[in-house]
């Protein structure tokens, strides 16, 4: 039961952030959180990573809905196994599911954290793939214990 309240926890906060960029910010405004170092930026990315491959909105929803069956499958089937790989597994799930919704509701994802070191645009939910993809690398290359 639990990994599936971190992923509605994730996909929750990401939607709450999203509709309060929505709200708040205007399309392309850059508002300066740290001088020189961290903005929030509303673009709209009808792509998927850094805006690759535009435009191929049912291509990314039927492929997010794919991988989130195969997630599901090894959040259960692993539940009880090995508790980080789990949590990694539903931190990444509640990251797509975040995006996935923007897709389907909007037709674009909504990205508004900019940092001055790292020139693409992305957002919460795209930073819980990311951690949570590196956890889970990170735990198939030096945890002896974990078989899929």
């Amino acid at each position: 039961m639990f990994p599936f309240l971190i992923i509605l926890a994730i996909a929750s906060i990401d939607q709450i952030i999203k509709f309060q960029i929505l709200e708040n910010v205007m399309l392309f405004d850059q508002i300066e959180v740290i001088k020189n170092f961290f903005y929030i930026t509303y673009i709209k990315n009808y792509g998927i990573a850094f805006g690759m491959f535009q435009d191929k909105i049912l291509f990314f929803i039927i492929t997010t809905a794919i991988i989130a069956s195969v997630i599901i499958y090894l959040i259960v089937k692993l539940k009880n196994k090995n508790m980080a790989l789990t949590v990694s597994l539903s931190v990444i799930l509640g990251g797509a599911i975040g995006n996935l919704i923007d897709r389907i509701r909007l037709g674009f994802v909504i990205d508004y954290l900019q940092f001055s070191i790292f020139p693409p645009v992305f957002n919460f939910a795209d930073s819980c793939v990311v951690v949570g993809a590196l956890v889970v690398s990170v735990l198939i290359l030096f945890d002896k214990n974990i078989t899929l």
